[in-house]
């Protein structure tokens, strides 16, 4: 059972019965990089929380971290592992670009304003740990 500080309202009396509030700590994020990123590198992170999915680069200058649910995510891997199941039709909640330059930017549809931005080179090690399986398990259904 985890430890909490309840609070109750100021006009609540000196032992008076009350409603009282307590908060949890947020959790720990546990990031996740692929085994073909070199140690010490800079490289795609991917964490869960109770509901999402997260993808950062902790090079990205702009600390961005996209946020997305575990079927977007899911989506984003059959895709990049070109399997068939992908439904046709399908929305893509992650959307990935690359630009002439080898930049590569990762947004979630359903917040276009967190780009995650990493280069090719990165990306690319990502993708064979992602083919590789190393990422099955954030989606992966009991």
């Amino acid at each position: 059972m985890p430890a909490f500080t309840w609070q109750k309202s100021s006009y609540c009396g000196e032992g008076d019965s009350c409603v009282h509030v307590a908060a949890t700590a947020p959790p720990v994020i546990n990031w996740q990089k692929s085994s073909y990123c070199p140690e010490g590198n800079s490289c795609v992170h991917v964490a869960i929380t109770a509901r999402s999915i997260h993808i950062t680069e902790s090079a990205d200058p702009s600390g961005a971290i996209l946020t997305a649910t575990p079927d977007d995510f899911l989506t984003l891997v059959q895709a990049l592992k070109g399997e068939r199941q992908v439904a046709e039709g399908r929305r893509a909640g992650i959307e990935v670009t690359v630009g002439g330059d080898d930049t590569v930017r990762i947004r979630a549809t359903t917040a276009p304003d967190a780009t995650v931005t990493t280069d090719r080179r990165k990306w690319d090690t990502f993708v064979l740990g992602v083919r590789a399986g190393e990422f099955d398990h954030f989606f992966a259904r009991p």
